[in-house]
C-alpha cells in the first residue's frame, strides 16, 4: 500500500521531472502500483500545482480507444487535469511551438470540447451534449518522463497522463440545433494527419471521432460519470476544456516539422496546423 508520504516524494519526483527534463526511473521499479494509487500520486501533483498559482482549467482524457485497454491493463479511459500554464491556442488555426525541454514528445490529434454549464449530476448523452458551447481541432503534445515510453496505465495516470503541452485552433460555436445530434455527428467526422518538412509533406495517418469511446460527446459523458463516482475529484464545471482523446495513433515530433489537421464528414471542424522549432 503506497503511503501518503511515498505518494508525496513520487509526485515532487515526477514534478522535478518536468521542470527540469530529467528522465526518472519507473515508479513501480521499487513496488507495484494500482490504478487507484496512480490517481493518488496524481491528486498531490494536483495540490502541489494550485499551491505553485496554476490554475485548473480542464480535463485530458486517455485511453479512450478501447484497442489499447487489453495491453493497458485497463477497463476505462483515465483523466488528468489541465492547467493554464499547459493551453497554447494558434491564431486562426496556425501555430508555432517549441520542443525544447520536452521529454520524448509525441503529437495527438484530438477534437477539443468547451463546456458552457456544468452537467447535471445524472446527465445523459443528450444532456451532456446540450452542455458543450463550441468544438476545436487540437494537438496534444505528450512528453514522456519514463526511458523508452515504457510504462504501467497507472504510471501514467500519476505521470500527469503524460500530458505535455494542448494546442487549440479556432473553435466552432455551437448552436442548440447543432448539439442534438451532436454525438453521432462527431463519431463520423473524419481526421487527416500530416506532417511536412522542408523535403516532402506526408500523410501519417487518419482516424474517426468514433474511435474516441464511439464519440467525443461519448467520452466526455464517461469521465463525468467516472468524477461523479469519486466526489473527492473536481466536478467539471462551466468553461472547461476537454482533451477527449487522440483520433489517431501518437507519432514522435521533431523541430522542423508542421504538422497538419484536416476534417471531412460529420462537424466539419476547422483544421489546425503547428510548426514545431
Amino acid at each position: 500500500m503506497l503511503s501518503p508520504e511515498q505518494a508525496t516524494a513520487h509526485a515532487r519526483q515526477l514534478l522535478e521531472a518536468r521542470a527540469y527534463s530529467v528522465p526518472v526511473p519507473r515508479l513501480t521499479a521499487t513496488h507495484p502500483l494500482s490504478l487507484e494509487e496512480g490517481y493518488r500520486i496524481a491528486d498531490e501533483i494536483l495540490r502541489l500545482r494550485l499551491e505553485q498559482g496554476e490554475t485548473l482549467v480542464g480535463r485530458k482524457l486517455g485511453f479512450t480507444n478501447r484497442k489499447t485497454w487489453e495491453s493497458a491493463g485497463v477497463s476505462a479511459p483515465f483523466w488528468s487535469p489541465l492547467f493554464d500554464t499547459t493551453i497554447r491556442y494558434a491564431h486562426n488555426s496556425q501555430g508555432r511551438q517549441c520542443l525544447e525541454g520536452a521529454m520524448q514528445p509525441r503529437i495527438e490529434p484530438e477534437i477539443i470540447l468547451k463546456l458552457g454549464r456544468a452537467p447535471e449530476p445524472d446527465a445523459t448523452i443528450a444532456s451532456i451534449a446540450d452542455c458543450i458551447e463550441g468544438v476545436a481541432a487540437g494537438f496534444e503534445i505528450v512528453s514522456c518522463p519514463f526511458e523508452k515510453w515504457d510504462f504501467t496505465a497507472a504510471e501514467a495516470i500519476a505521470a500527469y497522463g503524460v500530458h505535455g503541452t494542448l494546442i487549440i485552433g479556432e473553435r466552432m460555436k455551437l448552436s442548440k440545433a447543432s448539439r442534438r445530434n451532436l454525438a453521432a455527428v462527431l463519431a463520423n467526422t473524419s481526421a487527416s494527419l500530416s506532417c511536412a518538412t522542408a523535403e516532402q509533406t506526408v500523410l501519417r495517418a487518419a482516424g474517426f471521432g468514433s474511435t474516441v469511446l464511439d464519440s467525443p460527446v461519448h467520452a466526455l459523458l464517461a469521465l463525468h460519470q467516472l468524477l461523479q463516482q469519486n466526489p473527492e475529484w473536481p466536478q467539471l464545471q462551466a468553461g472547461e476544456i476537454i482533451a477527449t482523446g487522440t483520433l489517431t495513433d501518437a507519432f514522435p515530433i521533431s523541430p522542423g516539422e508542421t504538422w497538419t489537421t484536416a476534417f471531412a464528414g460529420g462537424l466539419i471542424v476547422p483544421g489546425l496546423s503547428v510548426n514545431f522549432v
